[in-house]
């Protein structure tokens, strides 16, 4: 019998982040979306919720944003859709989005994983997600006007 014993941080810690999968139908090619959205000189095009003037920055790259410049770090180019992404605040804390572009028909899909984070309440998570949402409907705007 194997017996675990667990450490009071260990059971204050909830076992799963709450979670959000927003997403986006795209009517263009998987791969046309991936060749724009994984190209992060395109980002202020689109993604109005992570700031204006991105700059590379060694691996990283730059944007500034109302709290100050933040980091972001791209998945490195696949051929699987992955747009994963860290991103680190000015406070140093960083935040791991899982992004993906799938087939779906003809079309493409675009779905972007948001986690609540611990200091989070109930309206800056609402908020976070309605940013997201925005800047995925920019994203499918954009595509679409490009066909």
């Amino acid at each position: 019998m194997f017996l675990y014993s667990q450490t009071n941080a260990e059971l204050a810690m909830p076992k799963f982040k709450e979670v959000r999968h927003l997403s986006a139908s795209i009517d263009r090619a998987p791969a046309a979306v991936y060749a724009y959205a994984s190209n992060p000189a395109n980002l202020p095009a689109w993604a109005a919720g992570l700031g204006q003037g991105i700059s590379r920055a060694g691996d990283d790259w730059l944007v500034q944003t109302a709290q100050g410049p933040v980091s972001l770090r791209f998945s490195p180019p696949n051929e699987h859709g992955v747009l994963d992404h860290t991103v680190r605040l000015p406070d140093g804390t960083e935040v791991y989005v899982p992004m993906r572009v799938l087939a779906n028909g003809a079309g493409s899909e675009v779905v972007i994983t948001l986690y609540r984070q611990p200091e989070m309440d109930d309206a800056a998570y609402a908020h976070d997600a309605s940013l997201m949402q925005r800047d995925l409907a920019a994203l499918k705007a954009l595509l679409e006007q490009q066909a």
